[in-house]
């Protein structure tokens, strides 16, 4: 009776210690993200990660929504992977060549710059995955947006797919349904599609991304009808019909480095910059309603962002023991 007594306080305690084991570890052993990830194996994570972003946003406010940015263009491939911060290399072609990323993606060198002190304090622990999930929310916050917990443990893919950077993110010249299919396709709903396009209320967007808009929307040389005209004219002095295609333009005029609900305000006004904003007010009546609900109240407009982040930072994530853990953001181990 003794020795059953004995055996029965001894795994007691093993299991009761399990959880602080498995978040000791390096490997993803639950299979699922939570924020607690690195408490022990890199306690200071966070507060690296947040430092390096604060430094790179005071030096340039735009970085905050390059960095938000990229989060967006990693998920959308293959899953938050940081698929996208590999260069080409051996038989990998980088996403960085892809349509949507080239002469646009920035923020690389950032990356760099946070995996290189995280390397320092806790060797190949973190992954460059949950370093642009946590940029992302700390870039967000920094512009004046709103806070979430990030769910930690995404592992790094040791792969690259340059075709799903050109099919699978959503452009600024798609049609309404592409954009919605594409959104559907990664478990995104109506919602997240207008509550994540307010991400556009920071940063800038190049001639090339909206030109069409100004000289030829529908292929008869004609402008978007669905353009305020005054804002189309004034946008067309630095976007010429030829030439100009890399200047670039602010994404929401009025507050364009604050994190707010000006961008659907923009929106109603018929001065939203890209044909992907705009048509969340023409092309669907459910979408047109939460651009309402957002330009009306702030408070509601960051709550279903910081949902909607988490929601998207949870697709096709790699745990357990799929992919790595990097130790450098560009290339594979």
């Amino acid at each position: 009776m003794a020795k059953i007594l004995s055996l029965f306080i001894m795994v007691t305690s093993i299991l009761a210690f399990a959880p602080i084991l498995c978040l000791s570890s390096k490997t993803n052993y639950y299979g699922y993200l939570y924020p607690q990830f690195y408490d022990w194996s890199c306690p200071n994570a966070k507060e690296i990660v947040e430092s390096v972003v604060a430094k790179a946003v005071a030096r340039e406010a735009r970085m905050a929504a390059s960095l938000l940015r990229l989060h967006f263009h990693d998920c959308f491939v293959k899953g938050c992977d940081a698929s996208l911060l590999l260069d080409s290399s051996g038989t990998i072609i980088s996403e960085k060549l892809s349509n949507t990323n080239r002469n646009s993606a920035r923020g690389f060198e950032v990356i760099d710059e946070i995996k290189s002190a995280l390397e320092m304090e806790c060797p190949q622990t973190v992954s460059c995955a949950d370093i642009l999930a946590l940029a992302a929310r700390d870039s967000t916050v920094l512009a004046g947006g709103p806070s979430w917990e990030v769910p930690l443990g995404r592992r790094d893919s040791r792969d690259a797919s340059i075709s799903g950077s050109n099919n699978n993110i959503p452009a600024p010249n798609n049609t309404f349904n592409t954009i919605l299919t594409k959104f559907n396709l990664k478990g995104l709903d109506l919602v997240d599609l207008v509550a994540l396009s307010g991400s556009h209320t920071i940063g800038n967007a190049r001639c090339t991304s909206f030109k069409q808009r100004l000289y030829n929307q529908s292929g008869n040389n004609l402008p978007d009808y669905t353009l305020d005209q005054s804002y189309a004219a004034q946008l067309s002095t630095m976007c010429p019909k030829f030439g100009g295609d890399q200047n670039l333009f602010f994404l929401d005029y009025v507050t364009p480095t604050k994190f707010d609900n000006n961008y659907y305000k923009n929106l109603l006004a018929s001065r939203g910059l890209l044909n992907s904003d705009q048509i969340l007010v023409t092309k669907n009546q459910a979408t047109l309603e939460l651009v309402k609900l957002y330009a009306e109240n702030n408070e509601i407009f960051f709550e279903h962002f910081a949902k909607s982040m988490v929601k998207m930072g949870n697709i096709s994530p790699l745990t357990g023991y799929k992919g790595e853990i990097r130790k450098n953001c560009r290339y594979m181990n």
